[in-house]
């Protein structure tokens, strides 16, 4: 029988503003998940990486693109070549929307590529309903 672990979040975001505020509302969506908060790319990549990490998933990544120290490609790109942490889900959360740099995160394996929005309304709006999503949705065990 296989053990069940409650879905850690793990989000990848160096704006504290950004950070407080995706939190908020996705708590506001009744999501009691813990969430794990990372400001660089480098703190993120050990949190990951730790053996006790990878071997008690599952985990779902929201990760920021435009980080200080290393780009949000980079640890997708990690991530998605690791046998065990490879099925977790990633949802790349960024200004960025560019046409090419969506493709190249679905490329490299993200789950759903969501642009921030720029208004405040709209943003929390949007990560209400990404919560609610994070309510429904099914995650693999490592």
């Amino acid at each position: 029988m296989p053990n069940h672990h409650p879905v850690t979040i793990v989000m990848v975001e160096d704006d504290e503003g950004h950070a407080r505020l995706i939190e908020k509302n996705i708590r506001r969506a009744s999501v009691n998940n813990e969430i794990k908060h990372f400001s660089s790319g480098t703190a993120a990549m050990e949190y990951l990486f730790k053996p006790e990490v990878r071997a008690n998933g599952p985990l779902l990544l929201l990760l920021d693109l435009n980080l200080p120290d290393m780009s949000g490609t980079e640890i997708l790109a990690k991530l998605k070549q690791d046998d065990l942490l490879k099925r977790s889900p990633v949802i790349v959360l960024t200004t960025t929307d560019d046409q090419r740099e969506i493709q190249r995160c679905y490329d490299l394996g993200c789950n759903v590529y969501i642009t921030k929005p720029v208004d405040y309304e709209n943003f929390a709006l949007a990560i209400r309903q990404l919560g609610l999503f994070f309510s429904v949705m099914q995650v693999p065990e490592v």
